[in-house]
């Protein structure tokens, strides 16, 4: 076989639409092309994600502008096979309809979702690395998809999260400006206690802690009269990325005030009932078989 053979059998016609020939050269240039063109693609998306993350760009930042970039691309890499198989857009015009008509009766949510998504990283309301709480849910927000959001949950599970769900609910986002954030620890000490100490023990593990805040300043309040204690709050500030920092930070300050009472003689409550009985309240011994004791034990006892 020679070039003219090849060069005939690449030339035979296939099929033809209106007045377009489509011949086995075309039907071959389409799916080469579009290997090539997507390689190119992913390549130079890859190389402009990894110099955008090298200035330091926001990780929603970089996930927005990827995904505008890939449909671009698309776009382009279709009409452009289009155009090699001389097939005009206009073609679609009737399966565009039919798909339009499908979508609004059977992928209302799905295209609720995608375009929540959309606006999701349009309006940066929840961005990447930004810890969320929804309903009894607390994470960390890791990928924001077009049709779902990726949330690592406190526990460390996955969560998919429905793009619609974050838009039309009451979503708390704790990082949503920046990273501080207000905590309180309590603590219960016995009556008795010298209630204006304590106050003063309570601020000044708040104010050599290093990892609370200067501004707002930390503060000791005497919350209550409680049932068995006196209750005071510690209140403070902290710039904290997730619950478990805030947890953390919680845990040593317990640590330091259970040990500054210690050293100054504070009692920390616990609950306490007293019991008040009326009438008399007679006592009766037996034996461990079950019977009554004998004289020998009687006299033992009296005596």
């Amino acid at each position: 076989m020679d070039w003219a053979d090849i060069k005939e059998i690449l030339s035979f016609v296939l099929f033809t639409y209106g007045e377009s020939a489509i011949t086995v050269s075309q039907v071959l240039q389409v799916p080469l092309l579009l290997l090539l063109a997507w390689f190119i693609v992913t390549r130079i998306g890859k190389l402009i994600r990894r110099a955008m993350l090298a200035r330091k760009v926001a990780p929603d930042a970089v996930h927005l502008f990827s995904r505008i970039y890939l449909i671009l691309a698309i776009a382009i890499i279709v009409v452009t096979s289009l155009e090699i198989l001389n097939i005009p857009l206009k073609a679609f015009a009737f399966v565009s309809g039919a798909i339009a008509i499908g979508v609004g009766f059977g992928a209302q949510n799905i295209i609720n979702n995608f375009i929540s998504g959309w606006i999701l990283m349009w309006e940066r309301p929840i961005r990447i690395g930004d810890f969320l709480e929804i309903g009894d849910t607390k994470g960390v927000v890791e990928s924001i998809n077009t049709r779902s959001t990726l949330i690592r949950r406190n526990d460390g599970v996955h969560m998919l999260v429905p793009n619609s769900h974050l838009l039309e609910n009451t979503v708390t986002n704790w990082t949503l400006i920046d990273n501080i954030a207000r905590s309180t620890v309590r603590v219960g000490v016995a009556y008795g206690s010298d209630v204006e100490k304590v106050a003063a023990i309570i601020k000044q593990t708040l104010d050599d802690h290093d990892e609370i805040l200067d501004g707002p300043a930390p503060i000791a309040i005497f919350e209550d009269f409680g049932d068995n204690a006196l209750i005071f709050d510690g209140i403070f500030w902290v710039c904290a990325s997730s619950e478990a920092d805030i947890r953390r930070i919680r845990s040593d300050i317990r640590f330091r005030l259970y040990k500054q009472f210690n050293d100054a003689g504070i009692v920390i409550a616990f609950p306490q009932r007293d019991l008040h009985i009326d009438g008399e309240l007679k006592l009766t011994g037996r034996s461990p078989s079950g019977s009554e004791p004998n004289s020998e034990d009687k006299q033992g006892r009296q005596s």
